[in-house]
């Protein structure tokens, strides 16, 4: 019971973030020099013609009625048309989040496949070379930024060995799959690198605790000791920083989604604000604001199930 009630508060408490977050969308967008009806019609436009432009678009209203109308929209997650593409937002959304999302969803599966066996070991052996190594490898990766790294994999992979296509989406699922495996491995090196290091630190702050000394003292089998006391107290803090990069990768997808030309939300999202389309941007931002408090919240649910000491109240 308690749970639930923990759980409905703190969805309460989003009302208020995401009203914050509608007004800095709103008024950010137009802040940015340039004008909707303009780029829709060309410099060559007349002055009645923007004007006519503006009435359809609803941007000769005043700013506080425009608000209240994206509210509306926003209650009833409808955003109206693209103004460039003249398609459904929340269309879009769907049609380019499948995209984003399994990018993301593959980038932490290859992050995860990476770092929690390097990292524990190189925490086990952090006073042996092959700890220092790992160490100084994750160190490079974390330093290296992203798209240089995809610029590398698509040299080697996609144009010299020609195992993986140099960009876009594909037709079939095996083909989406292929387009996806560069992309996903580029993003998940760095943030395995951070991961690694995380379970390094916490690896060898467990094995200093006293209960693990005790643990060994019992005659408790390596295995047990390692999954139970260990792996399990170490995961606390990792799927917390999991989860932020998650929502890193899924708001933050504009750099890899550009260097593999993949038609997902980070790129949607880079043509619109350059479009100044209003309807894309504050829907797409809007909706991603909801996705990263959501999955603050089931962090919050996970931390209380990995450690029974946190209680959700």
């Amino acid at each position: 019971m308690e749970e639930l009630t923990y759980i409905a508060k703190r969805i309460l408490q989003m009302i208020p973030v995401l009203l914050i977050i509608t007004f800095v969308i709103f008024f950010g967008m137009r802040l940015i020099p340039g004008d909707p009806a303009l780029l829709l019609l060309g410099n060559r436009a007349s002055d009645e013609a923007l004007a006519a432009m503006h009435k359809k678009l609803g941007l000769d209203q005043p700013l506080i009625t425009q608000y209240f109308l994206f509210l509306k929209q926003c209650i009833t997650f409808d955003f109206g048309d693209s103004l460039s593409m003249k398609t459904s937002v929340t269309g879009l959304f769907r049609q380019k989040a499948v995209i984003t999302v399994s990018l993301t969803l593959m980038t932490i599966f290859f992050a995860m496949l990476i770092s929690f066996p390097l990292g524990y070991i190189s925490g086990m052996m952090h006073d042996r070379k092959i700890g220092a190594f790992i160490d100084s490898l994750s160190l490079i990766f974390v330093s290296v930024p992203e798209f240089l790294i995809g610029l590398i994999m698509l040299i080697v992979f996609a144009l010299n060995l020609k195992l993986f296509p140099v960009g876009g989406w594909g037709t079939t699922v095996p083909e989406h799959i292929r387009s996806l495996i560069l992309p996903s491995f580029t993003g998940a090196l760095g943030t395995a690198a951070l991961v690694l290091r995380n379970i390094r630190g916490n690896v060898i702050d467990v094995l200093q605790k006293d209960y693990v000394d005790f643990a060994y003292s019992k005659g408790l089998s390596s295995w047990r000791i390692r999954s139970s006391y260990i792996f399990r107290n170490v995961m606390i803090s990792t799927v917390t920083l999991l989860t932020m990069r998650m929502t890193y990768m899924l708001a933050g997808s504009i750099v890899i989604e550009s260097v593999f030309a993949l038609p997902g939300l980070g790129q949607m999202m880079l043509n619109a604000i350059l479009a100044r389309d209003y309807p894309v941007v504050q829907g797409t931002v809007f909706l991603f604001a909801i996705i990263v408090l959501v999955m603050n919240l089931i962090t919050d649910v996970l931390y209380s199930i990995l450690d029974p000491r946190v209680k959700l109240n």
